[in-house]
């Protein structure tokens, strides 16, 4: 009797003993590494001709990582190049035959009225002539006399009417300089067009060369030399360095938990390191909620499932750059939260 009230009493001090420790306390072994996985692919397509990394190599923001092979890039820039400098000349050729109308145009006009002037000026003595002659008595002049006035004045009506009709072609200044300004502003758009086409010819030869859009192990390499990609086909992933816990709480965890609050963290893979950490947010949403198929708790019969809500916990300190924290690996985190 003695000898079981002593072992009761022992383990009635180690549980207490055991719930003081671990009062205020939340943990959760439903928690593993996360981190960002950028997956690269290529922007054109072509073989590739030469692989510049290795799989689980570090790489820095800008190193290449493929070359796609370019020619047929290196094609079209050479000749959206000769087709603006064309659409270049073609514009510097109507520029300078608008400036021209500026100035022809109006002088071509100015012409015009002259010479209808000085025809109306020679319709004028062609007209008093001829009523001279028809004037005269037969006996002080003679029929030649009649005949070369009368085709004087026709003669000078017609160079008039001619005048006229000059002035009236040449009346339209400011429509046919209009038309010269309409050309060049064709031909400046057929310019932007060539330069565009130019400047989507530049980008597509400069997408032949792959590079790493930030530091990161390349993982899940899929690619080799002489295989032929396409947009948008996966061929790599980079892991970026920074990592962070995701630890899937229980809802009836979160009561105390608070973003800032300490965190300890063991890990399954290396149970002598001790991260330290802080909660750094919850996310606004049960893990079901952004299943593919969640669930519809209106419908059928409802049976209460304890839910679980991803918390974001920062690593600040106790990690080993000699051991790599591949992401999914199992950890423990402890929240004090009183």
């Amino acid at each position: 009797m003695l000898l079981a009230i002593l072992l009761f009493v022992g383990l009635a001090v180690a549980a207490y003993f055991y719930w003081l420790g671990n009062r205020g306390y939340e943990s959760t072994d439903d928690a593993n590494i996360d981190g960002r996985a950028i997956s690269i692919a290529p922007q054109v397509s072509g073989n590739v001709v030469s692989l510049d990394v290795n799989d689980n190599q570090f790489v820095h923001k800008g190193d290449p990582l493929i070359h796609i092979d370019n020619r047929q890039y290196v094609i079209d820039r050479e000749l959206a190049e000769a087709q603006l400098a064309t659409a270049k000349g073609q514009l510097a050729g109507f520029r300078y035959a608008a400036e021209v109308a500026h100035k022809n145009f109006p002088a071509q006009l100015d012409v015009a009225k002259a010479q209808l002037a000085a025809a109306q000026a020679a319709l004028f003595k062609a007209q008093a002539d001829y009523k001279r002659q028809q004037a005269l008595p037969a006996q002080a002049t003679s029929q030649q006399d009649v005949d070369d006035a009368t085709a004087a004045l026709r003669q000078a009506e017609a160079q008039v009417s001619q005048a006229q009709a000059q002035v009236e072609q040449a009346q339209p200044v400011p429509q046919r300089i209009g038309q010269a300004e309409a050309e060049v502003t064709q031909y400046g758009g057929q310019v932007a067009q060539a330069q565009a086409r130019l400047d989507q010819a530049l980008l597509n030869l400069s997408y032949t060369v792959v590079t790493a859009p930030q530091d990161g192990w390349i993982t899940k390499r899929n690619v080799e030399v002489g295989n032929y990609v396409t947009p948008g086909e996966q061929i790599f992933s980079i892991v970026s360095p920074q990592i962070w816990v995701t630890a899937n709480f229980k809802e009836s965890q979160l009561r105390w938990m608070r973003p800032g609050q300490s965190v300890t963290i063991s890990v399954d893979a290396y149970p002598e390191l001790n991260l330290k950490g802080h909660v750094d947010s919850i996310q606004r949403g049960t893990g079901s909620k952004f299943t593919a198929f969640p669930p519809e708790n209106a419908t059928g019969n409802f049976v209460k499932i304890v839910q679980r809500v991803p918390v974001k916990i920062d690593i600040d300190s106790g990690l080993d750059p000699q051991r790599p924290m591949p992401l999914g690996l199992s950890v423990e985190p402890r929240v004090k939260v009183q």
